[in-house]
């Protein structure tokens, strides 16, 4: 079984905000297709909403 995840910092905020940018340019970097970067993009914020609602974070 995977072992719960453990903040690094005794005090969390309660809430965050995320301003989903650079997602484009990180593609053209690469020589991907834009596309290419707003999905890895999603993909990110998936494991970041994922982490802080096993912290309690909003």
């Amino acid at each position: 079984m995977a072992e719960k995840k453990q903040p690094k910092f005794k005090k969390l905020p309660a809430h965050i905000a995320i301003i989903m940018d650079g997602n484009g340019r990180w593609a053209s970097a690469r020589h991907l297709p834009r596309m290419a970067g707003h999905r890895a993009g999603t993909e990110n914020l998936r494991r970041i909403i994922t982490t802080c609602v096993e912290f309690g974070i909003q």
